[in-house]
């Protein structure tokens, strides 16, 4: 499969980063609220974003395709009628080293000497298969779950599959 553009934090190619009390000054994840909606009852409809390859995904990202399906849910079907669900959680903490990049700049810096980075933001390691986002309905409206998601989809790193289930 070819490479896709904004790899720079996409693979999962080092051991997770995840010790938060041996980091200091780490940036909190951007994304806050996990759960949505306010659904009481039985489900109608229950419909999952499924990731199609092992990535990364950062939490402005996560945060990004919670707002866009959460929008578009609250505005199509209103905000009693379904319950959406962001199920990764931003545990891994990412590294830059940052280069500086003006005149002069060689005399300054030590380039690849011990450069180990400084935390700049976090990411949820998400496997082949897993769950990002899961929307159960109280209303039977098969094309705003869809909708929502593919408009989810369409801010995260990663093809996905989306997957309706009718509930009995």
């Amino acid at each position: 499969m070819p490479e896709r553009p904004a790899r720079c934090y996409r693979r999962i190619d080092r051991p997770p980063y995840t010790r938060r009390e041996y980091i200091k000054g780490f940036p909190p994840p951007k994304i806050r609220i996990f759960t949505m909606g306010s659904f009481d009852g039985e489900p109608v409809i229950e419909a999952k974003l499924i990731a199609l390859e092992d990535v990364q995904i950062r939490h402005n990202a996560l945060e990004a395709a919670r707002v866009a399906a959460n929008k578009y849910l609250s505005k199509i079907v209103g905000d009693k009628n379904y319950w959406l669900r962001i199920v990764p959680y931003p545990h891994h903490i990412l590294r830059e080293n940052k280069m500086m990049a003006f005149a002069g700049a060689d005399r300054l810096q030590e380039g690849m000497r011990k450069a180990f980075g400084k935390p700049i933001g976090t990411a949820a390691r998400v496997r082949k298969g897993q769950e990002i986002i899961i929307v159960k309905m109280g209303v039977d409206n098969e094309a705003a779950a869809k909708e929502a998601l593919r408009r989810a989809a369409s801010k995260l790193p990663t093809p996905c599959k989306i997957v309706i289930n009718k509930c009995k």
